[in-house]
C-alpha cells in the first residue's frame, strides 16, 4: 500500500493511480472500459470524508484520477483511500482488495 502526502487545502496535484488485479510482479492493470469509478476516503474513525465520481484517464490501462474539490483536504490527518468501480449490471469492484491505499494531510504554515 502506498502513501501519498499533501498540505492541507491544497488541491494539487491531482491523485491518479493505476488500478491492478492481483499482486506483486503478477499485478496486471484492470480494463475499465464501460465501467463509471468513485473515489472514497475516510478519517480514522470512519467518516467519510469524499465520496465522489473518479475520472478514467486510460481505461486499457487502468488509470483512474480524482481532482480535489474545496474542502476534502482541510483537515489534518491520515485517512484511507479505495476506488470502487461498478460495471454492467451494477457489478461491483473495490481496489484495493485487501487493505487501503492512504493520503497524509500535513499542516501547512499558511
Amino acid at each position: 500500500m502506498s502513501t501519498t502526502n499533501y498540505k492541507q487545502n491544497d488541491r494539487l496535484p491531482v491523485y491518479t493511480a493505476t488500478l491492478l488485479a492481483g499482486s506483486g510482479s503478477s499485478a496486471t492493470a484492470i480494463d475499465l472500459t464501460g465501467t463509471t469509478v468513485r473515489f472514497l476516503m475516510r478519517d480514522g474513525a470512519g467518516t467519510v470524508k469524499v465520496d465522489a465520481a473518479a475520472t478514467v484517464v486510460s481505461a486499457e490501462a487502468g488509470t483512474v484520477s480524482y481532482a480535489w474539490a474545496a474542502g476534502d483536504l482541510d483537515t489534518v490527518g491520515v485517512y484511507s483511500v479505495e476506488w470502487q468501480i461498478t460495471y454492467s449490471g451494477s457489478l461491483t469492484l473495490t481496489v484495493p482488495a485487501a487493505g487501503y491505499d492512504k493520503i497524509r494531510v500535513v499542516d501547512d504554515i499558511a
